[in-house]
């Protein structure tokens, strides 16, 4: 089987304008696979693309009809036409490998004509398009299944253009709005979100260009009948090819019946929470009270000279804790304004140390303290209520140990403008199923406590922006870390 047949006719035609080089050089530049085919349907010329695409090399196709090769059934029909001067254009086909691989072709037919203007063949240009009409396929499989989701989901599906106007709305937006997809296209985002919400929109706004990251938002938005419900959705930005947000996709869902919920469980909460204080409050009001009432009984019916003042003691004594115990309460559930200003923690310390020492020099009790060298712990707080969260620390660590022992306090400076205040006792610790409780309203480990004192410092912490943290094991002791913003 010849290689190749000579296509421009006599020798020395052929060796006058060299053919065969212009040809050569043409199928090995262009891009495509080339085949030409003879007036009697067989190939007489490919190039390497040729071979490249359809995996068949010179020696198996050259010579052969094209009817040989796996091809169209039309393709007989094609080729008379092409011999009679008919061209096609980017035919879209299948063709196969030789491996049995399935091609998406483009395909293109022309007659080749010689000088005199005789069609002496045809020319056929391939091209692979497999893997573009993959993605198409794969493109057009996605667009249908995002239809079919969008569609179908009760969830609230939108796309926003870059100024926040509605390009498109999924079909449940019709149920819950009472818009139709269509009356929401072009609607801005303003026209559908509450008033109220106006400024938490343009917070989340900017927090999703800083981060580009997508951002999660509830938002109370308004129905065509103006009622109001609430939503939560994601909003995630759609980059186009600088990079830049040109575009919002928004999947949001109608959350009204838990904000309901949740609310109606928050009122529970208070009711349960005001129940517990009430009944606590009366249990530790009713001990005093009762040996009030007993005592009184006792004056009327006892000589005025006969223990007259050891009662009134008790009864002085017994009135002074209801009046500590409403003090403790008010100050824990009427929120009053602070007036903070700069204070150094080191000196509050100190001068709250100064305080107790006598107290714990009683109880054989050594207090040791370990600072930063810099001094300057400065920040802003209440001084006075400062003191009195120290005061309460301090005293519960020394009541902890009465056989004496240390309580030692140190101070650690963070990186961010942070300091850690640790109180650390060597009591007997306090049992993990106890621990839960502690801070508890009421609740208290000491006989002669009220329950408020760590409820009413940890209020104190709070309301100074920072945190208490109290870790305890029996036999081990009980650290008090309070951690705080200094200036």
């Amino acid at each position: 089987m010849a290689k190749c047949y000579p296509i421009f006719g006599s020798k020395a035609a052929a060796d006058l304008c060299n053919p065969d080089e212009w040809i050569d050089l043409f199928l090995s530049c262009t891009p495509d696979g080339v085949s030409i085919i003879n007036m009697e349907d067989r190939f007489i010329r490919i190039n390497h693309l040729f071979s490249v695409i359809f995996g068949y090399t010179e020696e198996d196709v050259i010579g052969r009809k094209i009817y040989d090769l796996p091809a169209p059934f039309c393709i007989n029909g094609i080729l008379t036409e092409v011999k009679s001067g008919k061209a096609f254009t980017n035919l879209i086909t299948q063709r196969q490998h030789k491996d049995g691989r399935l091609l998406d072709i483009a395909v293109s037919y022309s007659p080749f004509l010689n000088a005199t203007g005789e069609i002496i063949a045809v020319l056929a240009i391939y091209r692979d398009i497999t893997k573009e009409v993959n993605m198409e396929r794969e493109l057009k499989r996605t667009r249908e299944l995002y239809k079919l989701i969008s569609e179908n989901t009760s969830d609230f599906i939108k796309v926003y253009s870059r100024d926040k106007t509605i390009l498109y709305a999924s079909p449940s937006h019709e149920k819950a709005f009472g818009f139709s997809p269509e009356e929401l296209q072009g609607m801005h985002v303003l026209d559908v979100i509450h008033e109220e919400e106006q400024e938490s929109l343009d917070r989340m706004s900017k927090n999703l260009h800083e981060t580009g990251e997508p951002q999660l938002i509830q938002l109370k938005l308004k129905t065509k009948d103006n009622k109001v419900f609430y939503s939560e959705t994601t909003v995630s930005p759609v980059y186009n090819d600088k990079m830049e947000i040109d575009s919002y996709v928004t999947v949001g869902r109608n959350i009204t019946e838990r904000v309901e919920n949740d609310a109606a469980l928050r009122n529970l909460d208070r009711l349960s929470i005001i129940g517990q204080l009430a009944a606590g409050v009366g249990h530790e009001i009713r001990n005093p009270l009762t040996a009030l009432k007993g005592f009184t009984k006792l004056l009327k019916t006892s000589n005025p000279s006969d223990k007259q003042a050891e009662y009134l003691s008790i009864i002085t004594d017994e009135l002074d804790r209801i009046d500590i115990i409403v003090n403790e309460f008010m100050s824990l559930a009427k929120p009053q304004a602070i007036q903070f200003e700069q204070g150094n923690l080191i000196s509050i310390l100190e001068s709250t140390i100064n305080v107790l020492r006598p107290q714990a020099m009683l109880d054989n009790v050594q207090v040791t303290t370990k600072y930063p060298k810099e001094d300057n712990l400065e920040l802003l707080c209440s001084p006075n209520q400062l003191k009195q969260v120290f005061v309460n620390i301090i005293k519960n660590a020394i009541e902890a140990m009465p056989n004496g022992g240390n309580v030692s306090i140190s101070l650690l400076k963070l990186k961010n403008k942070r300091v850690v205040i640790t109180f650390k006792d060597e009591g007997p610790g306090i049992d993990n199923d106890l621990l839960q409780y502690l801070g508890t309203p009421f609740y208290t480990t000491k006989d002669k406590g009220i329950g408020l004192g760590l409820t009413v410092s940890n209020k104190i912490v709070q309301e100074h922006n920072g945190k208490m943290k109290i870790d305890s094991h029996q036999g081990k002791g009980t650290t008090v870390k309070i951690e705080l913003e200094c200036l």
